[in-house]
């Protein structure tokens, strides 16, 4: 029984069409569903947060960032893709930098494949910044309305990168090891998608949102999310199968992911030692 479940489990990425539904040559994928469906995620938990706790915020005012929130979110993330991948390549199609479509064997809507988290976090952070300068809102109680909801959302970004079969991990023999249909060598690899899904998603969910009432300073849970993601993806680039194409290694064995992250958890310890001793401004209608 032991054997036949460890095959079943190594066998799901190969049991999962990544096609949601087709409409004879166009195609519609998982994976171009997951960011809308993170999005609206994160957006009905934090409406949640103002109806329950009555929250200073209106619900017209995150939905107008939502907004601003999603495109710069894929603008960011696919500007850092295209970056951080292979540039030259780009350079001479540029189409396929802003085109959702593939158009070999039929039209096939797969959404922009190849996102960068770091360069979308850098376009989010941007349009927070300008949005709260624009509305005159303190950014700091901002944060501590909609942070807590960003792993959730975040989820399900990895789950279509499962779906896809794509940013698998190195080989294994752990008996938690899967096969991934795109993987040429047909070796047992770390769902590392999944590693993230559960961490940086769920767990790092858990962790924020059960903080999310403490008052000790504005601030707080935006601060433990950058250390909670950076950590756990500085140490999940470990696990990844390295891209084809060969980058470079900054102290001789961090790639880039990993600068972006240790960046991230040192702006968190800056941010807790500025913000510790400031006073808390409340967020409930019933603080005010």
């Amino acid at each position: 029984m032991e054997q036949i479940l460890s095959l079943d489990w190594a066998h799901i990425p190969e049991y999962i069409h990544p096609v949601l539904v087709s409409f004879g040559q166009v195609k519609i994928y998982w994976y171009g569903l997951m960011y809308p469906v993170g999005f609206l995620t994160a957006f009905l938990l934090i409406i949640y947060r103002i109806r329950s706790e009555k929250l200073i915020f209106e619900e017209s005012t995150v939905l107008d960032f939502l907004l601003w929130a999603i495109i710069m979110l894929i603008i960011g993330a696919r500007i850092g893709h295209v970056v951080s991948s292979d540039l030259d390549y780009y350079l001479s199609n540029p189409w396929k930098i802003v085109s959702p479509f593939d158009f070999s064997g039929g039209l096939h809507y797969t959404g922009i494949l190849g996102m960068s988290y770091h360069g979308g976090m850098i376009g989010i952070v941007l349009a927070y910044i300008v949005f709260c300068y624009k509305r005159k809102i303190n950014h700091w109680q901002f944060a501590d309305m909609g942070t807590p909801a960003i792993p959730a959302g975040y989820t399900f970004g990895r789950l279509g990168n499962f779906i896809n079969g794509e940013l698998y991990g190195k080989v294994t023999t752990l008996p938690w090891g899967m096969y991934f249909p795109s993987d040429p060598s047909h070796q047992l690899r770390h769902p590392t998608q999944l590693y993230e899904a559960f961490f940086e998603g769920i767990v790092l969910f858990v962790i924020l949102w059960t903080l999310r009432k403490k008052k000790w300073f504005n601030g707080l849970t935006l601060s433990l999310y950058f250390i909670g993601y950076g950590i756990i993806r500085f140490l999940n680039e470990f696990l990844r199968e390295p891209p084809l194409i060969v980058e470079p290694k900054y102290l001789g064995f961090m790639n880039l992911a990993q600068v972006m992250s240790l960046l991230m958890i040192i702006a968190g310890i800056i941010l807790i030692l500025i913000r510790k001793n400031k006073s808390y401004l409340p967020i409930t209608r019933e603080e005010v």
